[in-house]
Parts: C-alpha cells; structure tokens; sequence
C-alpha cells in the first residue's frame, strides 16, 4: 500500500522529469472567496495534468524487462497522456483505451504521442474488461488511473509541494481542495499532508451528480454514479471511488464538496483572467469549490489544486463567454 516512503521514493524518480509547479495567488480571487486563495496549476505539468507524475512514477518503478514489452492504461485522456508521455521518454509501447467522447484534443494528443489508441463506449463497454483482455494478450502491464499503488505514490508528490509550498508563504492551517474522480490525486495528497503537513487537510471536490466520493465519505462506504456520462468534466466522471484510495480518503479527508458545470466554466475563465492559466472543467471544480462554495471552508486561506488544462478551443471560447455575459 501507498504511504510516505513510496511517495518520497516517487519524488526522487520524478526529480528532473516533473515540474515543480507553482502556488498561484491573485487579490480578485481572495474577494471573491472571503479568504486567502493559493492555487497549484499542475495544468502546467507535462501533458497538461498532474497525471505525468503518477505515470511517470509507476512506469519508472518497472523491472526493465517488464517495462520493455510495453504498458497499457485507460483514461478520458489525462492519464492516456501522462502514460503516453511516460512511456515515450522510456523508449516502450503504450496502448491506451479511451472512451469515444473523450475530447478530441485529448485523443489526438496521446495518439501523437506514440500511443496505440482503442476507443470504446463508456456506457456499454466495461473498460476494465477491455484491458485486463489487452494486457493479457499482449503481456502488457497494466497501468490503473488511481486505483495503483505507484500512481498513488507519483500524485502525492504533488502533496509534498504544497507543504513545503504552503509552509514558505505562511499557511499551515488550511483545507486543501482537490479536483477528484476515483481518487488517487486526492489520497496521494492526503497520505503527503499527513506526514509533512498535518494542519492541511484534503477535501475532494466533484461535479454536482457524480460525487460519488462525496457521498462515499458520507455514508462510510462506496458508492456508485448512476450514470458515466452528461458533464462536462470529463476528466473526474467515474464510476465510484477505488478500492485502494477510498479507505485512505476516507481516513483523512474532510467532507467532500461538489460544484455545477456552469461554476466550473465560471472558475476557468477567473483563472484564465486573474492568473493567466488555462483550465479544463475537470480541473477547475476545487478553484470553483474555493470561489463559489465561501461557507463550507473554513480558516483564513484555502488551497485548491487545479488539476489539468487540456481542453478543447470551443468549451474555453464557452467558458469565457460566460465570464464576460
């Protein structure tokens, strides 16, 4: 299992591979919320989310024999990507399965980074089924987007980050919301600020309707979505939390929250004005939870994590639309 060590270990891998990104910060954003707003864009990692480093770090962690017949990953695209990436920079295969309304960018992407790419109905196909078939005819190796030890341990570096982060500019105290789909950014965190950081605490934010995180920590166990499409951030619709990430969230995350598409395009577009970053949906959901959610935070600073930016011209030339209405 996933604890500190590996996390470290992720992050001595990743060193040299990795950016280190920033904490972002703009005075409207504080009006806004009522409070301090820090915001980490790993949509400035490589490939555009924090997913390299998960991929990077489970592909790294390979014995090379196992890593030279190649690897295989499904993802809407943000995963696709990281492992595409991670991949290419080994020298190995990839084929990734990605559901066909996965956005067009993010199937060119992973496809024009070498990647093999299998598309498949996300409301009919399993895609575990599909790849657990792929890895075994082909003796690929399987890489999970979160239910994964090593992905686990490469997200939580980006905990490790934000204590050290957090701790220069002053807050030790703060809710540290989380952009989260099966959870392996948000129990990554959450296991990094729990040895490095204990006054932080991480909160996994969703798209209203499939919050099925949210509603897991609620009840004490896991939870389903209904259904596994209708939102725009496509990037953290998944069908429930997983079975490695859900106990560690459950251990250590605060009550979880949950924003509306229209909030998420809001949230992309105070992000593309007050601190010139691109946002997708998916990954503007913890900057809306900050803005727009003021009376279920508490503390004088929050953090969120803004979590990728691949998104495609159309729905950002939307979300700006509705900043300037």
């Amino acid at each position: 299992m996933t604890d500190i060590a590996m996390i470290e270990a992720a992050a001595e891998r990743l060193r040299g591979h990795a950016r280190r990104t920033p904490l972002l910060s703009s005075p409207f954003l504080d009006e806004i919320a009522g409070r301090r707003v820090l915001v980490k864009p790993e949509c400035l990692q490589h490939t555009g989310s924090f997913k390299f480093r998960g991929a990077w770090s489970a592909v790294s962690a390979l014995a090379p024999e196992v890593r030279a017949r190649g690897v295989i990953a499904f993802s809407s695209g943000n995963h696709a990507q990281g492992v595409a990436y991670a991949a290419k920079l080994h020298g190995v295969s990839a084929v990734i399965i990605m559901p066909s309304d996965a956005p067009k960018m993010k199937i060119d992407n992973t496809r024009a980074l070498g990647a093999e790419v299998v598309l498949y109905d996300r409301e009919r196909e399993d895609r575990d089924a599909i790849g657990a078939t792929l890895a075994q005819e082909r003796g690929l190796t399987l890489i999970k987007p979160f239910d994964e030890p090593q992905v686990i341990a490469g997200q939580g570096t980006t905990g490790l980050e934000i204590a050290e982060q957090a701790a220069e500019v002053g807050v030790t105290r703060a809710d540290v919301l989380v952009c989260c789909g099966g959870g392996g950014l948000t129990s990554g965190i959450a296991l990094a600020l729990e040895a490095r950081a204990p006054g932080l605490r991480a909160r996994p934010v969703e798209p209203e309707g499939f919050d099925d995180v949210t509603r897991s920590l609620a009840s004490g166990r896991i939870e389903r979505n209904a259904t596994q499409s209708g939102s725009l951030c496509d990037a953290i619709v998944t069908p429930q939390p997983g079975q490695i990430t859900f106990p560690i969230m459950h251990r250590l995350c605060g009550p979880g929250l949950s924003v509306t598409d229209d909030e998420a395009l809001r949230a992309m577009a105070l992000a593309f004005a007050r601190l010139k970053i691109v946002l997708e949906p998916g990954g503007a959901v913890a900057l809306a939870a900050a803005l727009f959610r003021p009376d279920r935070i508490a503390g004088d600073a929050v953090i969120a994590v803004a979590s990728g930016g691949n998104v495609d011209a159309g729905l950002f030339r939307q979300a700006l639309e509705i900043h300037s209405a």
